[in-house]
């Protein structure tokens, strides 16, 4: 039951924050998808074996995103020498919403593992299954735009989370994107941050 509470707790936390803090003309119709039928984002894994590989995971990285995000843009050498003030809107926006190309993607499934007295045993796993294959920031960009506008900050930010770390973008496309919209440099860094230290291999 502890899962469940857990889970609730982090629902309710992502309601809190997103509609406190967004408030554009669309935004209430983008959330009334992400809580319809059409929408696995509140169970959802985040990876089908990584991090968050587990029901929920999803949201749960998507908060730790916007954890790291407010940290990072919270230190006075960002605001100060970097210039990296945005607005508590565009915060959330781009935190909360940037893995969103991982909605409907994940299907159950079972593999085999050998454990570690040699016996073979089947275990619950994911499989990926994108039936939208639009890239992965750009397609988290294209459902938003959807519903409601992005700035271009915003967009250029959500479309670059990967950074480097991404097998698809011309690094030098990253390179260029994180100098010319700074949010997309300090998104990437609270995405790493999040999955790599505040996950880890949970």
């Amino acid at each position: 039951m502890k899962e469940m509470k857990d889970s609730m707790e982090l629902k309710e936390r992502f309601l809190s924050i997103y509609n406190e803090k967004i408030k554009r003309e669309g935004a209430d119709k983008l959330l009334e998808y992400l809580l319809s039928p059409s929408s696995d984002f509140f169970t959802a894994p985040a990876s089908a074996r990584f991090h968050g590989s587990y029901p929920g995971g999803l949201l749960e990285h998507s908060l730790n995103v916007y954890d790291c995000l407010c940290d990072y843009l919270s230190r006075e050498r960002v605001k100060e020498l970097y210039g990296m003030n945005y607005s508590e809107e565009s915060i959330a926006v781009v935190s909360l919403l940037h893995d969103l190309c991982k909605v409907d993607c994940y299907k159950e499934g079972t593999r085999n593992v050998k454990g570690a007295d040699g016996v073979w045993k089947t275990v619950p796993t994911y499989e990926f299954c994108d039936n939208l294959p639009y890239g992965h920031g750009e397609k988290s960009v294209y459902i938003i735009t959807g519903f409601m506008k992005l700035t271009r900050e915003e967009a250029f930010a959500i479309r670059y989370h990967m950074g480097f770390s991404s097998q698809t973008d011309d690094v030098r496309n990253v390179g260029s994107a994180f100098e010319m919209f700074p949010l997309a440099f300090a998104l990437s860094c609270a995405d790493m941050e999040a999955t790599y230290f505040v996950e880890g291999k949970k």
